[in-house]
């Protein structure tokens, strides 16, 4: 009966380990308002950065102008690839491409309006970083931002790319 119960629990744990680390298909819009699933927007073969953020957040807006300093030399040099990412609800939406365009960020920015791929991917606040990896699947998860957070993201994707 123990060995039974430890070899269901086992299961349990290491099927969890392993669907964690696929990216769900979930429905986001572009700032034109266009439907696509996130599976889409994402180039097979590169590295993938999807950083979730809003408008109201400041350390969210820290963390992508950060990755803005560094993204064409990171482009360069990693193929690699960002896609920000509002939570911004419908209300507050109007503001994300001002925003956008006022920052100068020249990376993809999509929208996640009612937050379902944020919880698909078990993000609970903003600022929340995830990195894919080359086949597409999770790699990084980083929660928060610190001036310097960019460093460890760069040393990430340096790793994956190089594999």
């Amino acid at each position: 009966m123990k060995k039974n119960l430890l070899l269901f629990l086992s299961l349990i744990f290491f099927g969890s380990m392993f669907a964690q680390n696929a990216l769900p298909n979930i429905d986001i819009k572009n700032l034109e308002g266009k439907t696509i699933k996130i599976k889409d927007a994402v180039e097979p073969g590169k590295v993938t950065i999807l950083g979730f953020w809003a408008t109201w957040c400041s350390p969210c807006k820290k963390e992508l102008d950060a990755i803005g300093e560094n993204w064409d030399e990171w482009k360069e040099k990693y193929n690699c690839e960002l896609l920000a990412i509002t939570v911004d609800d419908q209300r507050s939406l109007g503001k994300v491409k001002p925003m956008v365009k006022e920052k100068g960020w020249t990376f993809p920015v999509y929208s996640d309006a009612n937050q379902q791929l944020l919880k698909g991917l078990s993000g609970q606040s903003v600022p929340f970083t995830v990195v894919l990896d080359k086949a597409g699947n999770i790699a990084f998860i980083h929660n928060g931002y610190t001036p310097g957070d960019e460093t460890e993201l760069e040393a990430k994707i340096a790793e994956l790319s190089a594999k």
